[in-house]
């Protein structure tokens, strides 16, 4: 687990020897430093591990209403409507 973050963008990470070793030597078998080799693994399983909890999944029922809504919008709020016309922005 790392251990800190700093401003240079230095992690440091605790490892067992012998896990480091068995890091070292897959990244030596592929031709790679050991920093490099841990991020060409670590990163695409981090973008799609933030990809997962940014995207939102509907029902299609829920699909469905929401695109009726997109085809066919309430009419907004009085109180919308006057503070538009005021020119009200939020802070």
């Amino acid at each position: 687990m790392p251990r800190a973050l700093t401003d240079n963008g230095r992690v440091e990470l605790r490892l067992r020897p012998e896990d480091k070793s068995t890091l070292t030597r897959a990244a030596a078998i592929k031709r790679r430093d050991l920093t490099g080799y841990i991020l060409d693994l670590v990163l695409p399983k981090a973008e799609a591990d933030i990809a997962e909890a940014e995207r939102l999944a509907l029902s299609e029922r829920d699909s469905l209403r929401v695109l009726a809504l997109l085809e066919d919008p309430p009419p907004a709020p009085d109180r919308l409507v006057q503070a538009a016309k005021a020119g009200f922005r939020l802070p």
